[in-house]
């Protein structure tokens, strides 16, 4: 064959592939997902299902080496061990109070960014919310140590009152995840708000019903899936988290901290531990989606 030949058949063959594909989107869309869902696959969940493997091994006690040989000492040992019982229990304890207070805090501010302040105004909150998530994360957290530690900004500004600052711990742990995350709760939450149609809120206020009614009736129902959508990333990253608890959580343990002391002398444990949040997540989210919340993601 000629090279004009040769040129005219591979454009027919690309002809006939493109009108195929455009005939077929169900095709086109799976070519296109292939390669993503498969990196997913692999990466991901490839990963995860290691992990969970790992962690019906053991170790060596004396060379600290995997031996892999099939056990479930170490869940077992999760499960009776006073030590690892509360901290797991103390980490979902703080995933859930950071969780609150983040809705406590951004339902407000969320408000007022979607409904009461001007139009031209609005992106420029946004924009002001989102300024945090820009900064570093040890920036951030490193801040707050400065601001906790004795003599600083919040000993500074209690100080007139007779009262110091909360120091390292886990009210400071609490409390700083709660400053990190809080961006994950309020957009959520303004964007349920600025669709919120006026009428509902009109309609209701026509009917006699008042402020607190409205926001029971109306305005929380609505807004409750956002709220829920929210959550998911709060408590999941607060669950796993473990450098702020070990900048301004003084000796407070979290299940980060034990997974991450545990790579180097008890890898199978660690994997255990580390299979902790993945379940809770899990059966968190099974909870929640109920309200509607995962198609709010």
């Amino acid at each position: 064959m000629t090279t004009d030949a040769t040129t005219a058949a591979g454009r027919g063959t690309v002809r006939r592939l493109a009108a195929t594909l455009h005939r077929r989107p169900r095709l086109r869309l799976t070519l296109l997902l292939t390669a993503p869902l498969l990196w997913l696959a692999v990466l991901y969940l490839g990963s995860l299902a290691v992990l969970f493997v790992s962690a019906f091994w053991t170790t060596n006690s004396f060379t600290s080496q995997v031996v892999k040989v099939w056990s479930t000492d170490n869940f077992h040992e999760l499960l009776t061990t006073p030590v690892f019982r509360q901290v797991i229990l103390r980490s979902a304890g703080v995933a859930l109070a950071v969780t609150v207070l983040c809705a406590l805090i951004a339902f407000p501010v969320a408000f007022y960014t979607a409904r009461v302040a001007r139009p031209r105004w609005r992106p420029l909150l946004v924009a002001a919310i989102l300024t945090p998530l820009w900064a570093s994360y040890l920036v951030k957290v490193y801040a707050w140590r400065l601001i906790l530690s004795q003599g600083g900004l919040a000993d500074w500004t209690l100080a007139p009152f007779g009262l110091s600052g909360p120091g390292f711990g886990l009210p400071a742990t609490v409390l700083t995840l709660t400053y990190l995350w809080l961006p994950y709760m309020i957009l959520p939450i303004h964007t349920a708000l600025e669709q919120l149609p006026a009428d509902l809120l009109d309609a209701s206020a026509d009917l006699g019903a008042r402020a607190g009614r409205t926001f029971r009736s109306v305005v929380l129902p609505m807004v409750l899936p956002s709220v829920a959508a929210g959550s998911v990333f709060t408590f999941s990253l607060s669950l796993g988290d473990y450098i702020t608890v070990q900048i301004v959580g003084g000796k407070t343990q979290l299940i980060g901290n034990l997974v991450y002391s545990n790579i180097e002398l008890n890898l199978p444990m660690a994997a255990a531990l580390g299979t902790v949040p993945v379940v809770v997540i899990v059966l968190y989210l099974l909870a929640i989606r109920r309200t509607g919340a995962l198609h709010s993601l």
